[in-house]
């Protein structure tokens, strides 16, 4: 159930609310044909039709493959303003385990982290803006591929979006399940953690294990290493910053060669850090750590530090506007303008790299709700029509329409 509204603003929670059962049908189906980043054909073609029936002016597709944007323009036609909404469209390589009617049809796909409900939003406040024009400038709808790890938007940007579309600011949202469903949330700094790819490669001496004085063993080098890169955040960086070093897979040997000390052992694992100072001196005293470490076994190892997703950090002005206008629909009450940060990550910071904007949550908790990335999630529905009059309402409210200037006599 949502949390009750406080007489949202204007007709835009009331008009898509109209819309609900058309809404859940389209994500719905979206949800039953799930597509993994860069091959989102089906979900774009849908986008793309749903926008021309909606009568959104411009409607753009193959941007990075497979993304979508839509143009809309305002009734009053005075201001060269734009605003960027954003909803990401991949599913996740995950075998659902939902047994409902609009499961994934796709062995293997599934739309875990409803990006299905992001896309359906903004196709619902696309319809509504399409129909109603209460603003002065451009609504620019854009429907990205590849969020999941492949870094979609910074190939939609690369492309030129913002070159071809330019904005003035650029607003996101995600739904967030440990949120009540109809609460929102959003902080004006960080929201979300940078996400770093590391590999350690342990280089030993391969032998025999009942004669290890003969060899050098990568595996105890490795389980050293795991141990000492632990003292990186809790001995290096200052309590009031956030960082986390995880080694979460290691590889080495043969299970069936139980008495064989390998040669190599392979360590891959994530470091989230917010601030680039933080995630520099990680990257640099992990990298002596790991060489330090081998050496004084006699192996050798090597750090590969890639970093993926920078953190996502709001600007101020656009994350408290962005609090205000969900205030105006839902009520002060359920907005959260202070949201403790995530050590997720989000491609939607490549977008706010580049220009102002907020990223938001979207609260679709309830009892039994499971979290993103879950076998067993599904996206509440019930949040759909909030969801749509929150992209909406931040295009309103950004680019209200002024009264017309007297002329006096």
């Amino acid at each position: 159930m949502l949390a009750p509204l406080e007489d949202p603003a204007a007709g835009a929670y009331r008009r898509l609310s109209q819309w609900h059962g058309e809404l859940t049908a389209f994500r719905r189906d979206l949800h039953a044909h799930p597509e993994i980043g860069f091959e989102e054909r089906r979900t774009a073609s849908r986008v793309a039709e749903a926008l021309r029936v909606a009568g959104v002016d411009e409607v753009h597709e193959g941007i990075a493959k497979t993304g979508v944007v839509g143009v809309i323009r305002g009734r009053a036609g005075r201001s060269r303003r734009a605003i960027g909404l954003r909803a990401d469209m991949d599913a996740l390589p995950i075998a659902e385990e939902n047994d409902f009617a609009w499961r994934s049809t796709t062995r293997g796909m599934m739309h875990g982290c409803g990006h299905d409900g992001h896309t359906t939003m903004l196709v619902g406040a696309a319809r509504y803006l399409a129909d109603t024009r209460a603003f002065d400038g451009d609504a620019v709808l854009i429907f990205q591929p590849g969020e999941e790890g492949l870094g979609g938007a910074k190939a939609m940007i690369d492309e030129g979006l913002f070159d071809r579309f330019p904005v003035d600011a650029v607003y996101a949202m995600h739904n967030w399940p440990a949120l009540p469903a109809g609460t929102i949330g959003v902080n004006p700094g960080p929201m979300m953690a940078a996400a770093d790819r590391i590999e350690i490669v342990v280089q030993g001496r391969g032998g025999h294990g009942a004669h290890p004085y003969l060899a050098t063993d990568p595996v105890l080098v490795a389980a050293h290493i795991i141990t000492a890169a632990q003292s990186l955040v809790s001995r290096n960086v200052n309590p009031n910053d956030n960082a986390v070093v995880s080694l979460c897979s290691m590889h080495a040997g043969e299970p069936t060669a139980y008495s064989v000390i390998p040669r190599e052992a392979r360590l891959v694992g994530t470091v989230r850090t917010f601030r680039r100072e933080v995630q520099d001196m990680i990257e640099e005293r992990l990298g002596r750590l790991v060489e330090s470490v081998a050496l004084g076994f006699g192996a050798t190892a090597r750090l590969k530090y890639q970093r993926s997703y920078p953190a996502t950090i709001n600007s101020e002005r656009e994350a408290h506007f962005a609090a205000d206008v969900a205030a105006s629909l839902v009520g002060e009450a359920h907005v959260v303008r202070q949201l403790p940060p995530s050590m997720g990550a989000e491609d939607f910071s490549f977008m706010l790299q580049v220009k102002p904007g907020a990223y938001l949550r979207l609260g679709q908790g309830g009892e039994g709700s499971c979290f993103l990335h879950n076998a067993r999630y599904d996206f509440n529905d019930e949040v759909l029509p909030l969801g749509a009059a929150l992209f909406a309402s931040l295009v309103e409210q950004s680019l209200t329409v002024a009264p017309p200037s007297e002329n006096p006599r």
